[in-house]
């Protein structure tokens, strides 16, 4: 299967029309300084004819090889801490893509800490993400004394937010320790419940989050058109979970905004938003900042990686999003065409 990927991803490489000719790459790890990965939504899974296939074929997926590839590969250059996935791992709830999932996740499974956000597409839009739960378990984790722990599920039953669809995990680097929460899609007031009492629990480090849906479209589109253009901020709106789902707004108000020791909130979903970034005061004057990043629509672009180099020293996050087969820093989209939406710095407290 690996040799499959490898082959597959060489073909994607050599016919993919690239941006610029002579792009700039990925830079070296300054002293002090380390990173973490966060994978854009890998739902871009295809059969033996190159289209999307839903279940009953050769699948495979490319672009999800060559992100955990190149994580693997980099993990020492790279300095790389940890790596988090924002979600839809999955384009189809089935088993099929379930169990390449895995094998592509196994590639950096036991060599670095790790978590995944549960997204709309990992789960029915009632919330059950029995699948997921099968595939990446609180068991596959608890060897790892990096692994915090999860939630245990709803009263309608661990099918519905436990299992480790809600988890977190702990880490140091550059001398600072970290907590980092995966949170699912919409995550009902039950788990938001969860995750305020684990963030107090642990705010003497300072905190990361990611979850599924954070911005795009403040308000529901109507129609394909307007996911890309109605104004965009922190989504009004929900997928899963029905009633009991929560926007990323009420996310924030409920959860987010309350932690004076959160640094940064990520996600993806919106492929047609696919970059976004905001910095903004939770209650106690803390800088929030809010990164979205989802490159699925600007596949045969690049295959974009998200990288966030942390300087403790000069308070600073850098943000880079590259080719993992190249290393070249991406000039721009078709959707977004300027540079600095990609390759960005921000300004962190970090000690």
């Amino acid at each position: 299967m690996q040799k499959l990927n490898r082959l597959i991803a060489f073909f994607v490489l050599a016919n993919m029309p690239f941006l610029a000719t002579a792009a700039e790459t990925l830079p070296p790890v300054p002293d002090g300084a380390f990173s973490i990965v966060v994978i854009p939504d890998t739902q871009k899974y295809v059969g033996t004819d190159g289209k999307r296939k839903a279940e009953g074929d050769d699948l495979s997926n490319p672009i999800f090889n060559s992100h955990v590839q190149w994580i693997a590969d980099n993990i020492d250059k790279h300095k790389i801490a940890f790596v988090s996935h924002v979600g839809d791992i999955v384009d189809k709830n089935n088993s099929d893509q379930w169990k390449l999932a895995q094998e592509y996740m196994d590639v950096i499974h036991g060599k670095i800490p790790y978590g995944i956000s549960v997204g709309n597409h990992d789960m029915t839009s009632k919330g059950d993400s029995t699948l997921f739960q099968r595939m990446f378990p609180k068991s596959r984790f608890e060897q790892f004394d990096w692994y915090g722990g999860c939630y245990d599920g709803s009263n309608q039953g661990p099918q519905f937010s436990g299992n480790n669809a809600n988890s977190y995990q702990l880490f140091s680097a550059g001398g600072i320790d970290f907590i980092f929460l995966h949170l699912e899609c919409n995550a009902p007031d039950d788990v938001l419940d969860w995750a305020n009492h684990i963030l107090t629990q642990h705010s003497s480090r300072k905190a990361l989050i990611t979850s599924h849906m954070g911005w795009g479209p403040l308000t529901k589109p109507a129609e394909d058109e307007e996911f890309r253009t109605l104004p965009k901020g922190r989504m009004q709106w929900s997928k899963i979970h029905g009633a009991r789902g929560n926007s990323s707004q009420q996310m924030w108000e409920k959860c987010y905004q309350k932690h004076p020791h959160l640094l940064a909130v990520f996600s993806g979903d919106q492929s047609r938003s696919q970059a976004i970034h905001a910095s903004n005061a939770g209650d106690h004057g803390n800088t929030i900042h809010e990164f979205l990043s989802d490159y699925m629509q600007a596949t045969t672009e690049g295959g974009w990686l998200r990288l966030y180099r942390f300087s403790p020293d000069a308070n600073k996050i850098e943000v880079f999003t590259f080719h993992p087969v190249t290393e070249e820093l991406c000039e721009g989209t078709k959707l977004i065409k300027s540079r600095d939406q990609h390759q960005f710095e921000v300004p962190c407290k970090l000690r």
